[in-house]
């Protein structure tokens, strides 16, 4: 029986804004030790999240894919992808949640080849000998020091160290991605995965779900199915929605007209796109412009910062230019 996944902003709280540029970091144990160190299957609509590992071990589920990471390591979480974690009690690390839309513009500007890290749900190990574990720690107490004391772009500064912190990722990955599919994944996961990469590559086409099913060599009913018990949505909704969010990136960072958009996007009608945006939204393109317009102007007169809610845990030792981990 298919379940419904739901969609959180951090885990447990009401789903976000799609157009906020949201950033936060916060000790994994302040929200895992609330729920047992056990957090159920979710998903984060339009936030990516990157799990620092630093001490402990994590049952992961991404999507359909099962395996345990030991630490150190990251495990990389982009939005829509269908995650849990099982921790050790003795797990500590770190989770930066944000915002992909900003980031993947970022990317797209000034380092186009880590859109396929963005946008890949994986894990990976870092090499302490190395000196993978201290570098990353570095990143993560850079992004806490600015999170410090409210200040003006203060989510702009996070974002250019969150892009830097990728950069070093896609640095330290010595294996192409596909080689680092996970020996666990089971074939639901393969087939999951290999139509997610088939929507993100071509949702400009508006394909059918039929074209995609063909694609991947299975009956369109069999792709539904599979899809429901993966990501708790029909094939038709993952197209969708992909559709919609890159709809609502444009609206906020480009400067497209509504009628250029819908076009890139494979509408030759702008009202019809304009029905289907509505429909998914409960906004038109218009609308959800110039409300994204006023929420960002907003943020920036009155600058705050998404702190981690253990400030006392998170912040003030992760300060301290140790790099041993402290938590409460």
């Amino acid at each position: 029986m298919a379940t419904t996944i739901p969609a959180y902003a951090l885990y447990g709280e009401q789903s976000e804004l799609s157009w906020e540029n949201f950033f936060n970091v916060e000790n994994i144990s302040y929200r895992s030790k609330v729920y047992n160190w056990k957090v159920n299957p979710h998903l984060h609509e339009s936030l990516i999240q990157v799990l620092f590992i630093q001490q402990g071990q994590v049952d992961v589920l991404l999507n359909c894919a099962r395996l345990t990471a030991v630490s150190p390591c990251l495990i990389l979480v982009p939005a829509q992808t269908v995650h849990a974690f099982h921790y050790t009690p003795d797990t500590e690390g770190l989770t930066i949640t944000a915002s992909q839309k900003p980031l993947e513009s970022m990317a797209n500007l000034l380092a186009p080849s880590l859109m396929k890290l963005i946008h890949k749900p994986c894990v990976i190990a870092l090499d302490e000998t190395a000196g993978d574990k201290k570098t990353v720690l570095g990143f993560y107490k850079a992004m806490l020091r600015e999170l410090r004391v409210p200040t003006v772009n203060q989510t702009a500064m996070c974002m250019s160290l969150f892009t830097s912190l990728f950069i070093y990722i896609s640095r330290i990955s010595h294996l192409s991605l596909e080689q680092r599919e996970l020996a666990t994944c089971s074939r639901k996961s393969v087939q999951i995965n290999k139509f997610l990469r088939s929507v993100d590559r071509q949702f400009r086409l508006r394909l059918s779900v039929n074209d995609y099913a063909c694609e991947m060599g299975m009956s369109p009913g069999h792709l539904s199915r599979l899809c429901r018990i993966a990501l708790g949505r029909s094939s038709l909704d993952v197209i969708n929605m992909r559709v919609v969010q890159e709809a609502q990136r444009e609206l906020v960072y480009t400067a497209k007209t509504i009628k250029q958009l819908a076009a890139s996007l494979g509408f030759n009608d702008e009202a019809y796109f304009t029905r289907f945006f509505h429909k998914h939204t409960g906004v038109s393109p218009k609308q959800f412009r110039e409300l994204a317009v006023q929420q960002i102007a907003l943020s920036e007169e009155l600058p705050t910062a998404d702190e981690p809610s253990d400030k006392s845990a998170s912040q003030d030792d992760y300060a301290q230019e140790d790099d041993n981990v402290k938590t409460t």
